[in-house]
């Protein structure tokens, strides 16, 4: 009896542990549940389902609603921002550049399970920034820093001659980040990302001269 007893306990001990997870991968499930119904439209319950987690876990690991958005966020604008300054980095001309960049954000625009879904910040973030100055803030921030890596780039491939010596790199600058949002919109709209990647071909010839 002993023996039955301690075996029956050391079986059902397990169950009483806390779930083990993994924060960031956690964070990423949370964000595609924002990205699929947008901010307003997500509850902490439908985050909990997506991580897996329940209401008090979550709350320890991340805080509320609006502070699991706010990391999100962030975290999307990090990673991003990271895949497009690699690109524009790359070897080879201005146009492969500003090619590889509209390739990467394509591929995060077409990211979702259920098929296309744009940007996580036009899509989710954009409408919220009106009335809320934290979410505002980091929108913001992450279209300056945007700008100021293609300005980077036009500079640069200004003084090794692909580019006009008149060429104004700010106003192509934000040329190249409003066709990146034009791309965001419509793939969420519907369009292929065959015509998109269509769309981003002229807009680096415009741009290109």
């Amino acid at each position: 009896m002993r023996n039955g007893t301690k075996q029956d306990n050391t079986e059902k001990r397990p169950r009483g542990r806390p779930r083990a997870y993994e924060p960031q991968a956690a964070l990423r499930r949370a964000t595609d549940a924002f990205w699929k119904a947008g901010y307003s439209g997500t509850s902490l319950d439908d985050i909990a389902a997506a991580t897996g987690m329940n209401r008090p876990s979550l709350r320890a690991a991340f805080g509320d609603k609006h502070a699991i958005y706010l990391k999100a966020l962030n975290d999307y604008w990090e990673l991003k921002c990271a895949a497009m300054r690699e690109a524009l980095e790359g070897s080879g001309a201005l146009d492969e550049a500003l090619l590889r960049v509209y390739d990467a954000a394509l591929s995060i625009y077409f990211s979702g399970a259920d098929g296309a879904r744009g940007c996580f910040v036009v899509g989710t973030a954009v409408t919220e920034a009106v009335d809320d100055p934290e979410i505002r803030g980091i929108v913001s921030a992450g279209f300056r820093k945007l700008d100021a890596d293609f300005e980077a780039r036009f500079r640069s491939a200004r003084e090794a001659g692909e580019l006009k010596k008149d060429a104004d790199p700010e106003a192509l600058a934000m040329l190249a980040s409003a066709t990146m949002h034009t791309m965001a919109i419509r793939a969420r709209a519907g369009t292929s990302r065959r015509d998109l990647r269509k769309l981003a071909r002229k807009a680096v010839s415009l741009i290109c001269g």
